[in-house]
């Protein structure tokens, strides 16, 4: 790193106009490192981005284990729905606190790559403990393991938002944010497609089912983990490196952030923190029942069950990268995140009240999904000041996962009693929800002269006057 600094600096020093910006107002590469080793260059940005991207994988391909082994979990552990449905509940609840809490530790306590590092760490330590309860035929051990893993993962997710408006915040973001969605997706398909197959495999190795079947599937599926945290260890060496050759602190204005800024949150960005909890609470609650309910409405095989059921988040994968540079060209996020919003409202009526082809609904989730993520997260980095948007994306997954704890147990609940139909009806009613807070959105944007809903060349052109002045 010292010669790295050296040629850097040397090459600084020769003069001036190597740091000018060129005719598209962008700073000319710097020509004494390699690309991929010049945080400045788009090779190294890329590499740094990639390494972003996988940071999620392993945290995502977990998240969704019970989902992908709904069958096998109720089966060889012996719970009803609701039991199970608290695995995903022991997940949110420590993330109502501690995600706020994370967002604050990112900016004043461990910083960026301190934070990612621990995080990624829980994570690991919560898979190891939720595959030893299977081990052990000890559902609570596997309802503490989810608790565990929970600490670690929202809060890695702060961290990879908080990465990504540190290296690439202005015209990027928005693509960034897609790619991200993108490869964190990729780990859930591949999750939903595949520990199923693992299960198979370890049960045909072992000679019977049960839960040592379901304990080492699930520790199997925690090599992922560890390969996140990997990319966190490698994601932090470069950062210090870049904060270093650039002899600047990467996001960071200097700030004081008091936990009483809390108060200062506009109302715009507490609509987006609505439309965020009801619209998710439709979303992976669902996806975490979907698998029987294709089963059992539609009479789908269950191999085919776990296809469908994945099928928002292959969806997710090559769209999210997509939406986000149509959502950086053209602006108008609030326009795209209420297209999105109808989008599922229509998508869950259609399986709630028909028997159509339910591959028509969920691939118009899965756009909708991926469409609403692309334009709903950048808008925080709009509405808060930069020196709080690790608070601000904390408290933002702290109160979606509220929401995401309460409906994960009311829907296991409702599914025992009720059944399928009530609890799609349900979740039209979340959506609903989600619907009143973007008309709300929009119409305050409007009244305060906000820039939630300017399109990408009026922000742009603003951008250039401020930073003149």
């Amino acid at each position: 790193m010292a010669e790295d600094e050296r040629a850097l600096l040397g090459s600084a020093a020769a003069g001036e106009e190597e740091e000018e910006e060129d005719g598209g107002g962008s700073p000319r590469p710097l020509r004494a490192l390699p690309a991929v080793c010049d945080p400045r260059r788009l090779p190294h940005r890329l590499l740094v981005l990639a390494l972003m991207c996988f940071l999620g994988f392993g945290s995502y391909f977990c998240y969704d284990n019970p989902a992908a082994l709904q069958t096998q979990v109720q089966r060889d552990m012996k719970v009803n729905t609701a039991q199970f449905m608290a695995l995903y509940a022991w997940y949110s609840w420590p993330n109502v606190v501690l995600c706020f809490f994370g967002g604050f530790l990112i900016d004043r306590v461990f910083g960026i790559r301190l934070g990612t590092i621990i995080f990624s760490i829980f994570v690991c330590v919560g898979q190891v403990i939720f595959a030893l309860g299977a081990l052990l035929n000890t559902f609570w051990l596997m309802d503490m393991g989810r608790f565990v893993f929970g600490i670690g993962g929202e809060s890695l997710a702060v961290a990879q938002n908080t990465y990504a408006v540190s290296w690439f915040k202005g015209k990027e973001l928005n693509l960034v944010f897609g790619l991200q969605l993108s490869m964190a997706r990729i780990g859930s398909t591949v999750n939903m497609n595949i520990m199923g197959w693992i299960y198979s495999r370890v049960q045909d190795l072992l000679g019977y089912t049960g839960p040592s079947t379901l304990g080492l599937t699930l520790m199997i599926g925690g090599i992922t983990c560890l390969f996140s945290l990997t990319c966190a260890l490698i994601l932090a060496y470069l950062d210090k490196r870049a904060e270093k050759l650039l002899c600047k602190e990467q996001g960071k204005t200097g700030e004081v952030i008091k936990l009483t800024d809390v108060k200062d949150f506009s109302f715009s960005l507490w609509l987006i923190f609505v439309i965020c909890v009801c619209y998710y609470a439709a979303v992976f609650p669902f996806i975490g029942l979907g698998k029987v309910f294709f089963i059992e409405k539609f009479r789908f095989s269950s191999q085919e069950a776990s296809a469908i059921n994945s099928i928002v988040y292959i969806i997710s994968a090559p769209m999210s990268p997509v939406f986000g540079l149509l959502v950086d060209k053209l602006g108008k996020n609030i326009i795209w995140v209420l297209c999105a919003v109808i989008t599922t409202l229509a998508s869950h009526i259609m399986l709630a009240f028909t028997f159509w082809n339910p591959w028509i609904a969920m691939c118009l989730l899965g756009l909708a999904y991926s469409l609403l993520a692309c334009a709903l997260w950048p808008m925080v980095a709009f509405v808060v000041p930069e020196h709080q948007l690790g608070t601000a994306y904390g408290f933002m997954q702290s109160i979606q996962n509220l929401g995401l704890a309460i409906i994960a147990i009311a829907a296991g609940m409702i599914l025992d009693t009720r059944g399928y139909l009530f609890l799609e009806v349900f979740f039209s009613a979340c959506v609903c929800l989600s619907l009143v807070a973007v008309v709300m959105l929009y119409f305050v944007n409007h009244l305060t002269g906000g820039d939630l809903n300017w399109s990408a060349k009026k922000r742009e052109e603003l951008q250039k006057v401020a930073a003149t002045e």
